[in-house]
């Protein structure tokens, strides 16, 4: 018998770019008491564009990236919810513990990836748009939280498409 994934996830949310944009403005006012901030460490890829949206909202011009793997596909049909957790690698860091330093990404999920992370930049003040339970005790501030059997599309996961009326789809029976 294969060894069949099967996912953990019941239903999906996406996330528009107007909300998106909407939200990170939110985080933007919750941050403005925090700081100053040196800068911004974006956790790439997921941390880039809110990390640019909140650079541009709090007049941050210091953008650095820590780079981090952890997702893989577990199957080849072309559906992004089927993934699988591996271990977490780090594919570029930065030379200091994150003092004074916002630390910022786009959700965090089970909190692996965020756990490394907090590890090398303990004094970083880490913000996400998005939580999950498992993952929210290791951010300081979310602007959403999220139930941990919800897969999250961003929008630069999705591709919109037109979708015909429902009555052109259905054929009526006339039995």
């Amino acid at each position: 018998m294969e060894n069949a994934f099967i996912s953990p996830y019941r239903d999906d949310i996406v996330i528009s770019w107007p909300e998106l944009h909407r939200d990170t403005r939110l985080l933007c006012r919750a941050l403005m008491d925090r700081g100053p901030f040196k800068g911004i460490i974006a956790i790439a890829r997921g941390g880039l564009i809110p990390a640019a949206l909140v650079a541009r909202e709090l007049e941050i011009r210091l953008l650095d990236t820590i780079c981090a793997s952890s997702y893989e596909a577990a199957s080849d049909d072309g559906q992004g919810a089927q993934i699988m957790r591996t271990e977490v690698k780090i594919l570029k860091g930065v030379e200091h513990d994150g003092e004074g330093y916002l630390l910022i990404d786009d959700l965090v999920d089970t909190g692996a990836t965020a756990r490394m992370i907090r590890k090398l930049l303990p004094k970083a003040f880490f913000a996400t748009l998005y939580a999950k339970p498992m993952g929210r005790e290791v951010v300081d501030l979310c602007v959403k939280e999220f139930r941990q059997d919800k897969w999250v599309y961003f929008p630069w996961d999705i591709d919109y498409t037109f979708v015909p009326p429902l009555k052109k789809n259905c054929q009526v029976d006339a039995g």
